[in-house]
């Protein structure tokens, strides 16, 4: 269900580029709920959606770039 509502929120994105997200996703599902939680909390709190994700992949780029070398 993650997978689907995931490719919905990314159907302008490049079907290749999206699969790799997808496998991202798959492979630490935790994170990726940590930085959704964290940009809708900031988008409570009055920041611009664009500005709090901004914000948070910066924050978990670490994190992001370590599932990139597991790929």
């Amino acid at each position: 269900m993650l997978r689907q509502i995931a490719r919905f929120r990314m159907k302008n994105v490049p079907a290749e580029r999206r699969e790799q997200l997808l496998s991202y996703l798959e492979k630490d599902p935790e994170l990726f709920k940590k930085i959704g939680g964290e940009i809708e909390r900031r988008k409570k709190g009055g920041e611009s959606e664009m500005k709090a994700t901004m914000e948070v992949m910066k924050k978990y780029r670490a994190d992001i770039a370590a599932l990139q070398a597991r790929s």
